[in-house]
């Protein structure tokens, strides 16, 4: 064997050393756990049930109660789901979330972030979130709460439609066509209010005019009574990564206090675009 080739042998060796056997890229059934995978299933559709019982979760996913039960009961034993037994229901266990939790700290951008947010919601006196797209999805990775009594909450790991989100739309604005186009055409438009925007041109027309001037505008698209004002954060190739914004009641957030306060927004992206050694691209 000459050297060359055995650098090779050796090269490859020490990177399948890392954690991944030599077939890492193969997709095949061979390299995933149907068990596991049933299971997993499992714990998702009861995330998004919130909670319920044995047999509600089986009907969900047309699967035996028996099957379901053993699923629960081995989730149960490592603290990633709960049983109430008044309610005999299921539900979301601490584990779950302690596991969750790692993915918002395995990136400096939460924690770069908590000051930001903290002071944009004193300059305010809004909810100060932050969320970045995830399949499709907006999703809310943190939250610093106005002090007042009416108040958004979306706590973290809360997903939501992009074309009626205020940050959705920040992050949509800033896509290229083409992939601004898949993901508006990936579900239809849902009109979760008179004010949703849920024709395709008229939503691209809504983005262009949200990249003009630097914020998108969700006002009552997801919820009656509710406006939200966004702005989005890039990385350090120019590309956005996340939005930041304030939402509140129609009542604090009337029309006369929207310039302000998109001027707030968007300076608190830009100090976060920085803050994560991003490069911001001016409007237009």
């Amino acid at each position: 064997m000459s050297f060359q080739k055995w650098k090779k042998v050796m090269e490859e060796e020490a990177k399948r050393g890392r954690g991944r056997p030599k077939s890492w890229d193969d997709k095949g059934q061979q390299n995933t756990i149907k068990s596991l995978d049933r299971a997993l299933e499992v714990l998702v559709a009861l995330g998004e049930m919130q909670s319920a019982t044995l047999s509600q979760i089986a009907g969900e996913l047309g699967q035996s109660p028996a099957t379901i039960y053993r699923v629960l009961s081995t989730f149960q034993g490592r603290g990633f789901v709960d049983f109430d037994e008044h309610a005999q229901e299921w539900c979301i266990g601490p584990a779950a979330f302690l596991t969750g939790s790692h993915f918002l700290r395995r990136t400096s951008l939460v924690e770069r972030a908590r000051p930001i947010m903290r002071e944009l919601m004193q300059n305010t006196g809004e909810t100060a979130n932050l969320g970045i797209e995830r399949d499709g999805m907006v999703l809310f990775l943190g939250q610093v709460e106005t002090h007042a009594t009416i108040r958004a909450f979306f706590p973290p790991g809360t997903a939501s439609a992009m074309h009626a989100s205020g940050i959705g739309k920040a992050l949509l604005c800033r896509m290229d066509d083409k992939r601004q186009r898949q993901v508006l055409a990936a579900g239809q438009l849902e009109a979760f209010t008179p004010h949703t925007l849920t024709d395709p041109e008229a939503m691209i027309a809504d983005l262009r005019a949200a990249k003009a001037r630097g914020y998108a505008f969700d006002g009552e698209e997801r919820n009656i009574g509710m406006r939200c004002i966004a702005a989005p954060v890039f990385n350090v190739f120019g590309e956005v990564v996340a939005g930041i914004s304030v939402s509140g009641p129609t009542a604090r957030i009337t029309d006369d206090r929207i310039d302000t306060l998109a001027a707030d927004v968007m300076v608190a992206a830009a100090r976060l675009t920085r803050a994560i050694g991003g490069n911001s691209r001016p409007p237009g």
